[in-house]
Order: structure tokens, then C-alpha cells, then sequence
């Protein structure tokens, strides 16, 4: 006989498994993503913040406190001008300031030759950072060569 006990608990079990497999395809999806190594310094709040933006777009982020982010810049082949407050590396590609997660995600779709990309200086209202957003540019850059990968306001492509 089929009593209220019964139906309560299996909407429970359905539920139950229901709520397992969702998590099963969120951590299978977030391990398809390379891990993210960010290099920052102790006292940098903004660089955390951007660690955070990157996690909730289902990176895994590893951060490295450092006060010598310059010197791995410089061996890294991050041109000056490109400089932000942070580094990280991701599967191969050097990461540099508050770049938006989509255009880190869409880098490792489109895989282009490249060093990496960067945001230089640090945009208010680019991920990590606060403020009212103004609109920045994200830059993919070789040993001698760079080209816009796209300008946001925020973490939206504008363009």
C-alpha cells in the first residue's frame, strides 16, 4: 500500500539524486578547466577579488604570495607597459592583471600563439577591482608583437 511515508521519502531519494548528479556535472565541467596559478603579493586585495572572479567561472585558483611578482613578469616576457598587479599562469599562457574570465576562456577555445594576455594598470571596475567600470582593453601579446583581444566595460565584451 502506498502511504504518504513512502511518497515523501521517495521524492526525497529522487532529490537526493537528482542533487548528486547536478554536482557530478558541475565538478566534471570545473575539471575540464585548467587550474589557474596566480602570483600576487600578500597586502593585494584587488588580486583576490580577481582569483575569486576567475573561481566562480569554474577555474581552480592556486595563489602564490610573492613580493617578487616583477622579477616572474620580467622571465615571463610581460612587456612593461602590459604590467598589472598580479600574474597567473594557465595551461601554458601567462595571465597578466584583471583580465575578464570570458576572455581567458575564450583564449584556451582558440589556443593562439601567443605569450598570453593582459590588462594593463588596473581598470576600476574590471574583475577584481572596484568602482564605477570604465572600459579597458584586453591585449594578446607575443615577444614582439600584440593585438586587442576584445575591450569591456566591466567583465562585458563592448567590442
Amino acid at each position: 500500500m502506498i502511504t504518504r511515508r513512502k511518497v515523501v521519502a521517495g521524492i526525497g531519494a529522487v532529490s537526493a539524486c537528482f542533487i548528486a548528479s547536478a554536482a557530478h556535472t558541475a565538478r566534471a565541467a570545473d575539471e575540464s578547466l585548467p587550474a589557474v596559478t596566480l602570483h600576487k603579493d600578500p597586502n593585494c586585495d584587488c588580486c583576490t577579488e580577481w582569483g575569486k572572479h576567475i573561481q566562480a567561472a569554474g577555474f581552480e585558483v592556486h595563489a602564490i604570495q610573492s613580493r617578487s611578482v616583477k622579477a616572474l613578469k620580467d622571465t615571463l616576457g610581460v612587456p612593461e607597459d602590459l604590467a598589472g598587479c598580479h600574474t597567473a599562469i594557465v595551461d601554458g599562457y601567462v595571465i597578466e592583471g584583471h583580465v575578464p574570465p570570458d576572455a581567458l576562456l575564450r583564449l584556451l577555445k582558440e589556443r593562439p600563439e601567443a605569450i598570453g594576455l593582459a590588462v594593463a594598470g588596473m581598470p576600476m571596475g574590471s574583475p577584481g577591482m572596484g568602482g564605477a567600470p570604465e572600459e579597458y582593453d584586453v591585449t594578446l601579446f607575443t615577444r614582439t608583437a600584440r593585438q586587442s583581444f576584445g575591450r569591456y566595460r566591466a567583465s562585458t565584451r563592448i567590442g
